[in-house]
């Protein structure tokens, strides 16, 4: 099986010497996307509404990029520092996904990558031209 690395321009994994994705076998496998902008930097800080939309925004892009899109996610897990914010996740779902809605872990964590870090969503997808 062939993996092929997917980029998205800007992206801002390359300092950490991660993929942004990952598509192998009609499958794309994306990395934890949190509420960063294209410089890197977290947005909104301290707000989770903003840096949830982001987060969801980022992993569009991501899915976008490895030739796949939200309608083809079959599996989230969504990190969160605090279960505060369940309920707007729930919410964010009914924004982002359609019916039939993707398999789901939500875990609380202690901290993310960064301390402004308040959510990250990592996800795999069937790619496009394996949809049928």
């Amino acid at each position: 099986m062939r993996l092929e690395q997917v980029h998205t321009t800007p992206d801002p994994y390359v300092p950490y010497l991660l993929s942004q994705a990952i598509k192998a076998g009609g499958i794309v496998y994306v990395s934890g996307q949190a509420g960063v902008s294209g410089d890197g930097k977290i947005v909104g800080n301290g707000d989770f509404d903003k840096q949830a939309d982001q987060a969801f925004r980022n992993l569009e892009r991501a899915l976008t990029a490895g030739g796949s899109s939200l309608a083809k996610v079959i599996k989230v897990t969504i990190f969160l520092t605090s279960m505060s914010n369940f309920s707007k996740i729930v919410e964010l779902r009914r924004k982002w996904f359609t019916a039939p809605y993707p398999a789901d872990t939500i875990v609380e964590v202690s901290a993310l990558y960064s301390p402004e870090a308040m959510v990250e969503i990592e996800a795999v997808a069937i790619t496009a031209d394996d949809a049928a």
